[in-house]
C-alpha cells in the first residue's frame, strides 16, 4: 500500500456511491471526493461516451464502425485511444496464437453474440468457413489502418476494460485519487478508503461453484473476469457460450467457465482473460506464466470446479 495514500487520507471523508449504464451493461463507481456527486457523474457520463463514439461496433455512427465500412485496403484514420486499443489487441493476438482476435467480428455476429443480434440455433457450418476474420488481415502504420480483408473488428474483449482504465483517467482528471470503479465486473481501484483499507473486492466465482472465496486489494491495480456463463444460448440439448475460438470458429469446449487476471491496466486485464478462457488451464497458465500474468482460470468438469494458478497469482495469495 503507498505510504502517501495512507497518510493523505480523511478518515471523515465522504465516499459518494454512483452507478449507470454503458457498453450494454452497467457502470458502478465509489469515490472518496468532495466534488458534488452530479460533477462526478457527468465526468464520468462524459468518458464513457467517448469509449462509445470510439470503439462500438453497436453504434452506427462510431469511428470504428466507419472503419469497419470503408472499402477493403483504404487506409482509415484513427485517434490516440483506438490507436493504442487496437495494438494492444493485435500484440495480444500474436502473443496469444490468435486465441484473442480483434478481427473476428463476423464469427461474434454469426453466432448471435453482436450487433446483428441474438440466434436460436447455431450458424451453418459453411457460413462459418466462409466468414472473413484473423487478425492479420489489420494492418497498422503510425495513425492509420486499414482491411485488406473483409473482416470485421471487435474490440468487445478489450474495449470494456478499457472503458475501466478512461474513469480512472477521468477522475484522475478533476483530482480524485481515492475510488474504486467498475464496469460489467471489470474492476479498478486508485487509493486507499477513509479508514486507510484498501478497496477489497471478491473475485468473481461461477454461479454453483463451491470454491473458497478469493478477496484482492485493488490499490492502483486492476482485475477482470471473463465468464461463459454471462452470455449464451441453448440449442438442441446443448449451451453455446460467447467466448469464440477464433482459431476453430466455434464457441469454447475446454470446460473453463471464467478466467481472471489481475493486471496495471484493466485493457489487459481484461483482454488477457479473454484469451485464457480460449486457450483452456494448461495452455493458458503456461502463457500466463511466462508473460508474468497474475490469473486464476476455473474449470468445471466431471469432476466439479477446479482452480489454476499462475505463479504470479499464486504469490499474491502467500
Amino acid at each position: 500500500m503507498s505510504v502517501d495514500a495512507f497518510r493523505r487520507r480523511d478518515p471523515h471523508a465522504t465516499v459518494v456511491a454512483l452507478s449507470g449504464e454503458t457498453m450494454g451493461t452497467t457502470w458502478s463507481a465509489r469515490i472518496v471526493s468532495s466534488h458534488p456527486p452530479g460533477e462526478l457523474k457527468t465526468a464520468i457520463e462524459d468518458a464513457l461516451r467517448g469509449v462509445i463514439a470510439e470503439m462500438s461496433d453497436w453504434e452506427p455512427g462510431s469511428l470504428l464502425s466507419r472503419i469497419n465500412t470503408a472499402p477493403v485496403g483504404t487506409w482509415q484514420s484513427l485517434r490516440a485511444d483506438l490507436a493504442y486499443v487496437l495494438d494492444a489487441g493485435l500484440a495480444i493476438a500474436r502473443t496469444s496464437g490468435g486465441a484473442f482476435d480483434p478481427a473476428a467480428g463476423m464469427l461474434v455476429d454469426l453466432w448471435g453474440f453482436g450487433p446483428a443480434g441474438r440466434h436460436a440455433s447455431p450458424p451453418a457450418a459453411s457460413a462459418l468457413d466462409q466468414a472473413a476474420s484473423g487478425w492479420p488481415a489489420i494492418e497498422r502504420q503510425g495513425n492509420r489502418v486499414r482491411r485488406t480483408a473483409g473482416v470485421r473488428i471487435d474490440l468487445s474483449g478489450i474495449a470494456k476494460g478499457f472503458g475501466v482504465d478512461v474513469l480512472v483517467r477521468a477522475l484522475r482528471s478533476i483530482d480524485a485519487r481515492d475510488f474504486l470503479v467498475e464496469i460489467g465486473g471489470e474492476l479498478r481501484g486508485e487509493g486507499v478508503k477513509p479508514d486507510g483499507q484498501p478497496w477489497w473486492v471478491d473475485l468473481e466465482a461461477p454461479p454453483g461453484a463451491r470454491l473458497a472465496p478469493l478477496r484482492v486489494a485493488l490499490h492502483d491495480i486492476a482485475v477482470a473476469t471473463s465468464g461463459d456463463y454471462r452470455r449464451f444460448f441453448d440449442a438442441e440439448g446443448r449451451r453455446y457460450a460467447h467466448s469464440i475460438d477464433p482459431r476453430t470458429r466455434r464457441p469454447v469446449v475446454n470446460n473453463v467457465v471464467s478466467a481472471s487476471v489481475v493486471h496495471a491496466e484493466c485493457m489487459m486485464a481484461d483482454a488477457w482473460a479473454t484469451a485464457l478462457t480460449v486457450l483452456g488451464p494448461e495452455a493458458g497458465i503456461a502463457l500466463a506464466t511466462r508473460e508474468g500474468l497474475a490469473a486464476r482460470i476455473v474449470t468445471n468438469g466431471g469432476g466439479g470446479h477446479q482452480e489454476f494458478f499462475s505463479p504470479m497469482f499464486e504469490a499474491m495469495l502467500d
